[in-house]
């Protein structure tokens, strides 16, 4: 269970097959390997050592996946950065890691000086981007040139692999440490599930940014199945559907955003998506509303979710792409998360720790070789988060009598009205079926009657109109009064998202809780 492994597999089974396509360049797995096991190289030349961090601030790129592997082969341990943070969110998880060594890309290269001069301890700045390199930056593939292959570093598998930072919709950032054993349980059991390696020449398209574990669970997986992976830098939709075309992609991610986007554009009407037989979401919560119209407008492509968060490697369940429909003997678990993965055990619990009855919500708990070692240099919020071997994921759910996990909320996005709980992602799910809604986010407001007043937040769409009053009349139609909205805003600007395509509920409810105090009935 060494991360490695993989590579060094795929380079002696299938040397010759296409490993990854970027920008028009195509490795092999067996050129692949040896890139890696020479930057490796190159990374211990430095002077960085094995248990030494070294982060990377970049766009997706073949480089980036090779970062991921040289690292381990060097003992080095990863700490991909998020590319929406402000440089200060940066420097502080580069600061509380410890990184000795970055690597950057052109598009980030000002920020990336930026960080080096407001942290000490980098040592070494790496420029891994197409443009030419800066004088006082290392150019990546001079390194790669100048240096010869070494045998990978003799890790255990539970050594610490990266740290991966999170917070974004939750607060402080928490940097989640995970094993070799972490990610390849996950990334083994992910492969497992979705069997696209199983495919006649599989192709796997990376579009979501590969410092989340969404994206790069997927290619973790993918390598393991030994998949070619293309790898588009960031998401655009003619970018997505002209890789789609060229590459005969058969599967890829894509976090609801993303698919909300490639449904509003007119370019997905006339565009080949043939080859294409799933895309697999997640990331943050699919309103029915935009699931529906998906599969309405690709019905030849397989949907499947994926629930999971970075302290589980991420993955705990899937939904399959045979319980996406709305008739039938699978009829009915649409809106679930699916059933626990292989190598998972999720349970239902409340504040006491006790096991709950299938259909009583509480928080989602889990078991498994998946769940991280802890949060770095946080010992006190590591053992709040996994609790007597049960990691509380913060997610308010149910189960059903068939293993189903169906979530309702995060616990701190719920509503409390007048002394009601109210999960907004269910309150979304009923706004985003109206045909005018393009974009939905619901947020307790302030109210002297209700304690907190459910409050809708609308995205339209350009060719059809609607008020507020026909919101709320639409939304009593698939849910109690009491959970409709009380109001409704509609906005033309995007909502604030995270680098993994989550809405910022917290932003969008600063402007109506400032100066206040939670008044909840």
């Amino acid at each position: 269970m060494i991360f490695t492994q993989a590579i060094q597999r795929n380079a002696q089974t299938q040397p010759n097959d296409i490993a990854s396509k970027f920008l028009g360049r195509e490795k092999t797995w067996l050129e692949l390997e040896t890139r890696i096991a020479k930057f490796a190289s190159a990374m211990r030349n430095l002077g960085i050592e094995p248990g030494q961090r070294v982060a990377i601030l970049s766009l997706n790129s073949d480089r980036y996946l090779e970062y991921y592997y040289a690292a381990a082969w060097a003992g080095i341990i990863m700490v991909p950065l998020n590319v929406r943070w402000s440089l200060k969110e940066n420097a502080y998880a580069l600061q509380d890691a410890g990184v000795v060594g970055l690597l950057v890309d052109d598009m980030f290269l000002e920020m990336g000086l930026g960080l080096q001069d407001a942290c000490e301890e980098i040592q070494h700045c790496i420029h891994i981007g197409e443009k030419d390199t800066p004088k006082d930056l290392l150019n990546y593939e001079n390194l790669i040139d100048n240096s010869e292959p070494i045998t990978p570093f003799p890790s255990k598998e539970d050594d610490l692999l990266g740290i991966f930072y999170t917070g974004g919709t939750t607060g402080f950032p928490k940097g989640v440490m995970l094993t070799h054993k972490n990610i390849w349980v996950s990334s083994m059991s992910f492969m497992t599930d979705l069997q696209a390696y199983t495919r006649p020449d599989p192709v796997m398209m990376i579009a979501g940014p590969m410092f989340h574990l969404a994206a790069s669970a997927l290619c973790w997986s993918s390598v393991i199945g030994g998949m070619k992976l293309t790898i588009v830098p960031a998401f655009t939709v003619d970018g997505v559907l002209n890789c789609i075309k060229e590459d005969k992609v058969t599967d890829t991610l894509l976090v609801p955003t993303m698919i909300s986007m490639l449904l509003h554009d007119p370019a997905l009407e006339s565009a080949d998506v043939s080859s294409l037989k799933s895309i697999v979401y997640g990331a943050s919560p699919m309103p029915e509303g935009t699931l529906l119209e998906a599969m309405e407008k690709m019905p030849s492509v397989g949907f499947i979710q994926a629930y999971g968060q970075t302290e589980l490697a991420p993955l705990c369940s899937l939904l399959h792409s045979k319980y996406h429909v709305m008739e039938g003997e699978n009829a009915g678990k649409i809106r679930s998360a699916g059933r626990p993965s292989y190598c998972v055990t999720a349970q239902i619990q409340n504040d006491k720790g006790e096991k709950l009855a299938n259909g009583e919500v509480g928080e989602i708990c889990v078991q498994g070789a998946n769940v991280m070692k802890g949060y770095w240099n946080k010992p006190e919020q590591t053992a709040s988060t996994i609790i007597d071997g049960w990691l509380h994921t913060g997610d308010a759910g149910y189960m059903d009598e068939d293993g189903f996990i169906f979530l309702v909320d995060r616990v701190k996005d719920m509503i409390i009205s007048g002394g009601e709980n109210v999960f907004s992602a269910e309150v979304e799910s009923a706004v985003s079926k109206h045909p005018a809604v393009h974009e939905v986010a619901v947020v307790g407001i302030p109210s002297e009657e209700w304690g907190e007043a459910v409050h809708a937040i609308v995205r339209k769409k350009a060719d059809v109109d609607c008020t507020e009053k026909d919101i709320i009349a639409f939304c009593r139609e698939y849910i109690a009064s009491y959970k409709a909205p009380r109001s409704v805003e509609f906005r033309e600007e995007p909502f604030p998202i995270t680098g993994a395509g989550k809405v910022q509920k917290n932003t969008l409810r600063e402007a109506y809780w400032k100066d206040k105090e939670r008044n909840i009935n």
